[in-house]
């Protein structure tokens, strides 16, 4: 948990643009601190203009053990602590299943897993010193609801899903919140850079997973969620005295996640005497 009586200090991956750089400019705004990072450092030096003593931008990319080491480094040495990890840095890759590109996604697991892990790691032991802190790890809708062409992207949420409950039950007893964003579609520009796809080569998929792709990509600029509505619900459930476990954002996230609870429902619902009979008859 954080203190919502003191100034925070937060760091936050991927910052460049969309939710990143829209949360940095929101968290200086109220009064916190931040270490701004990003792959491209070029890309985030505005953001510390005129309050360098409150931002720190750095250059980040997860996949780099040296690079995340250092930048927590200097954040301790500037700030004294972090009380605030956003792990906002991946990507989006869309193919199907049977189409997706090796190399491509398993480079998305680096960045989208491996990558969250390694930062989060090297953030806990100052947090677990300090018997304080709250992780806020970027999900998706498609994070617990899988869709034709979202395979890839989905296995990367899923596994951020599961990586999050598990580590918010090992932290809790020292004090540390972990929480799950869960975005539905947002009008940021996540479609034209963050975006990648591999064309679809085989007929047979045209209809699932090629409508999909394209409807989101044609569709992007028509989006219901409002980046800065966003990250405003971010920043205060950050506040909150008992933060969530997750943060759904977004009508259409709300809309998603009922389907599937009432779906998974109804399926335990006609296995359930099946599951049982599976149990050893004298128990």
């Amino acid at each position: 948990m954080t203190d919502s009586n003191k100034q925070r200090v937060w760091l936050i991956s991927g910052c460049s643009t969309g939710f990143g750089r829209d949360l940095v400019e929101l968290v200086l705004a109220k009064g916190d601190s931040v270490v701004a990072t990003a792959r491209n450092l070029d890309s985030i030096r505005h953001l510390a203009e005129g309050c360098e003593t409150r931002c720190l931008t750095l250059p980040l990319d997860v996949t780099c053990s040296d690079q995340i080491r250092a930048a927590v480094k200097a954040a301790l040495e500037k700030f004294g602590r972090i009380d605030v990890l956003v792990n906002n840095a991946g990507y989006g890759y869309l193919a199907t299943i049977e189409e997706g590109e090796e190399a491509e996604y398993r480079k998305l697991f680096e960045t989208n897993v491996f990558g969250l892990l390694s930062l989060t790691r090297a953030v806990l032991p100052s947090m677990r010193a300090q018997r304080s802190g709250h992780i806020v790890n970027l999900s998706s809708v498609v994070g617990f609801i899988g869709m034709a062409s979202s395979g890839f992207y989905a296995g990367t949420k899923f596994a951020v899903e599961g990586i999050s409950e598990s580590l918010a039950a090992e932290v809790k007893p020292f004090g540390i919140a972990v929480t799950l964003v869960e975005p539905s579609a947002f009008r940021t520009d996540f479609t034209v850079r963050s975006l990648q796809t591999t064309a679809s080569a085989v007929p047979d998929y045209a209809a699932t997973a090629g409508s999909v792709i394209g409807n989101l990509v044609d569709s992007a600029a028509s989006h219901k969620g409002d980046p800065k509505r966003g990250v405003a619900a971010i920043f205060d459930m950050v506040n909150a005295p008992q933060p969530p476990m997750r943060l759904l954002l977004g009508s259409d996230a709300v809309k998603l996640a009922r389907i599937k609870i009432a779906s998974w429902s109804e399926e335990v619902d006609k296995g359930e005497a099946v599951a049982r009979s599976a149990d050893y008859p004298d128990q």
